[in-house]
């Protein structure tokens, strides 16, 4: 390969009070968080998604903030995932993706479909929620990432599935939800979940060069050899990929330091 795909590491959200010491200038006003945490970062997740739904005005305002480059992820609503049937999520998806999420334009970046941790896998009906998921939007691709926290989706049959569709599964590092580290997109979407509010840099150093170097295995088209694989025989496709990572959960205190020494050790 002559070239790897574009890495962004980001955080959840933009507000949180303890971040008003550890990484927002003292005098920066709180109206200005966003545009400070977007030329520090390259990426944000945006858990707000779930809970609620935004205005148009609302995206259109985010995007004016950001700088060229800089993208969003957006979870989705809770409505969607939290459901016995997933195949009657239809409705919601359309009102979801709907909602005016295009006013971001080129700042959209994946959709996160987070499911409960008791949600079990059941073929038929995930494979029909995968096919609800819409591929464009105004004329605009969408990317779409799933996050099953239930044991019952490490078979190879679930990430035959995620392939066929060309929608990635989110690389978990968690202490309790399972780790998806098959490659079935073209884009790679890690949430690292480990660190701690002890750890100034959200994860110990050493971890941090651990995660820089699969970062740039993936984004180069490769899959690490330090990551369990589900279907081990299943090849993938050997072209850069887009990567993120984003600090969350774990050592959110520190998230922010966390994603900028990630994104420095990337280069």
């Amino acid at each position: 390969m002559t070239k790897s795909g574009t890495i962004r590491t980001g955080i959840g959200g933009w507000t949180f009070d303890p971040w008003d010491d550890s990484f927002y200038p003292s005098d920066l006003p709180k109206k200005r968080q966003l545009d400070y945490a977007s030329r520090q970062l390259t990426a944000i997740e945006v858990n707000g998604t779930y809970y609620s739904s935004q205005k148009p005005a609302t995206f259109a305002k985010w995007a004016s903030e950001v700088p060229d480059g800089f993208v969003f992820s957006l979870k989705a609503s809770r409505y969607c995932t939290n459901r016995k049937v997933l195949a009657e999520a239809g409705p919601s998806i359309e009102k979801f993706v709907n909602q005016g999420i295009a006013e971001l334009g080129d700042h959209l970046g994946p959709i996160l479909w987070q499911f409960m941790a008791t949600k079990k896998f059941e073929p038929e009906d995930f494979a029909a929620f995968l096919t609800l998921l819409p591929k464009t939007l105004e004329g605009r691709p969408l990317t779409h990432v799933v996050e099953p926290r239930h044991a019952s989706f490490q078979v190879p049959q679930f990430i035959e599935m995620l392939g066929r569709h060309g929608v990635a599964a989110v690389c978990a590092d968690h202490h309790d939800y399972p780790m998806f580290a098959d490659p079935t997109a073209d884009f790679i979407y890690a949430r690292l979940q480990k660190g701690t509010d002890e750890t100034p840099t959200c994860y110990p150093p050493a971890e941090l060069d651990a995660w820089a170097e699969r970062l740039k295995t993936y984004a180069a088209g490769g899959v690490p050899d330090d990551l369990p694989l589900i279907a081990k025989n299943q090849k993938s496709e050997q072209k850069p990929r887009d990567v993120f990572a984003f600090f969350i959960s774990g050592g959110k205190v520190n998230a922010p330091r966390g994603a900028m020494e990630l994104q420095e050790k990337l280069g």
